[in-house]
C-alpha cells in the first residue's frame, strides 16, 4: 500500500478531521471533496508534512512522513496547488522544465533524453504554440496546466493536485483530467486531486475521499457515492420548498436540465405532470392534457399557462 492515512487527527490549533483512516495505492486516481473550509489542503498539506498531525500517522511507502527529508518529500510527491507563486521570466518551457530539479545540482542542464520528455509533456498538455511564452502573459488556464506540466515532469510516484481544474474550460478540463489518468494506468502513478465537483469521479477517479463533519469517508467510488446521497441529489440546491418534482422520461443529460429548467422557474407542485421525450419532441401530459413542445423555451410557456 503506497499512502495510508491512520487514526489521524488533522487541523491546526483546533481538529478539521477526526480520526482519519484511508489508503490510496499506486496506479489509483483517488477524487478528494468536501466544501470549503473543511480541511482538503489541510490534508494534503499534512501529507506533504508541511504541517504536523495532531495525532496519528500518515505513511508513504511503509515510512511515515515526519521521517522524510525535504528532497526525500520531493521525490515521493509533486503537487501543484491552486495559488502559486508564477516565477515572472520564466516560459513554459522553463517551468515544466524545473520539474527536474530534484535530480540535478542547483544550476543544471537538461540532458537530451530529458528534454524529449519536456517537449513530449509539452505536447500531451496542447502547450506547444505556448512554448517559449512568458507565465506571466498564459491565460489562467494555460498557466494552471503549465504548472500541472512541472508535476508531471518531476516524476515522482505520487502526483498531488489541490483544485486543478478550477480555471480551465472543458476543453482544457478534459486534457487534464485524460492525461493524469494515462499516467495513474500506464505509469503506475497514484493521482490525488481535490475538486468540488463529485461529476468528476463517475468518469475519471476510481476512489473518493470525502470529507464531511469532520469525517473522512474513503472507498470505490460508487460505494461512496450510493452511501452519501448528498452527492448524487439532481441540483446543487433548491430554489424553492414549494417546488414537487414531476415525472421525467428522458436520457440522464436532458432529466437534468428539464429538472433544473423547472425547479427554478415554478415554485409549486409538479407532480401531475409527465414528461417523456419522443424524437426530439417533449411530449407532456396532465390528467387529460396533452402537449407537445420542442423547445425549453415551450415547455416554459405551456407550464406557466396551464396553472
Amino acid at each position: 500500500m503506497h499512502l495510508q492515512v491512520k487514526q489521524a487527527n488533522i487541523g491546526y490549533q483546533t481538529t478539521l478531521i477526526s480520526n482519519a483512516n484511508a489508503e490510496a495505492k499506486l496506479g489509483d486516481v483517488c477524487l478528494l471533496i468536501g466544501n470549503n473550509g473543511v480541511g482538503k489542503t489541510t490534508l494534503i498539506k499534512s501529507i506533504l508534512h508541511q504541517i504536523s498531525l495532531r495525532s496519528g500517522e500518515i505513511v508513504i511507502n511503509g515510512k511515515n512522513v515526519k521521517k522524510f527529508s525535504v528532497k526525500e518529500i520531493a521525490e515521493q510527491i509533486a503537487v501543484v496547488f491552486s495559488k502559486s507563486v508564477v516565477p515572472q521570466h520564466y516560459t513554459v518551457e522553463d517551468l515544466i522544465s524545473l520539474g527536474k530539479y530534484i535530480y540535478y545540482p542547483f544550476y543544471f542542464e537538461l540532458k537530451e533524453e530529458d528534454r524529449k520528455e519536456v517537449t513530449h509533456i509539452i505536447e500531451e498538455l496542447d502547450l506547444t504554440q505556448y512554448q517559449h511564452t512568458l507565465l506571466k502573459n498564459l491565460s489562467d488556464g494555460n498557466l494552471q496546466k503549465a504548472f500541472i506540466g512541472r508535476a508531471i515532469t518531476q516524476n515522482s510516484p505520487v502526483i498531488i493536485l489541490d483544485e486543478p481544474t478550477t480555471h480551465l474550460d472543458e476543453k482544457n478540463k478534459i486534457i487534464i483530467l485524460k492525461t493524469l489518468r494515462k499516467l495513474a494506468k500506464e505509469q503506475n502513478k497514484l493521482i490525488l486531486f481535490s475538486s468540488h465537483d463529485w461529476r468528476l469521479a463517475k468518469e475519471f477517479a476510481d476512489k473518493i475521499w470525502y470529507i464531511k463533519d469532520n469525517q473522512l469517508y474513503s472507498g470505490i467510488v460508487e460505494d461512496i457515492l450510493i452511501q452519501n446521497e448528498e452527492l448524487t441529489t439532481t441540483s446543487l440546491f433548491q430554489m424553492s420548498e414549494n417546488f414537487i418534482a414531476p415525472h421525467i422520461s428522458a436520457p440522464q443529460v436532458y432529466k437534468e436540465m428539464l429538472y433544473s429548467l423547472l425547479q427554478k422557474n415554478f415554485q409549486k407542485d409538479l407532480s401531475a405532470f409527465h414528461f417523456d421525450l419522443q424524437n426530439h419532441f417533449w411530449v407532456i401530459t396532465k390528467d387529460n392534457t396533452k402537449q407537445q413542445c420542442q423547445s425549453f423555451e415551450e415547455i416554459i410557456d405551456f407550464i406557466g399557462n396551464i396553472h
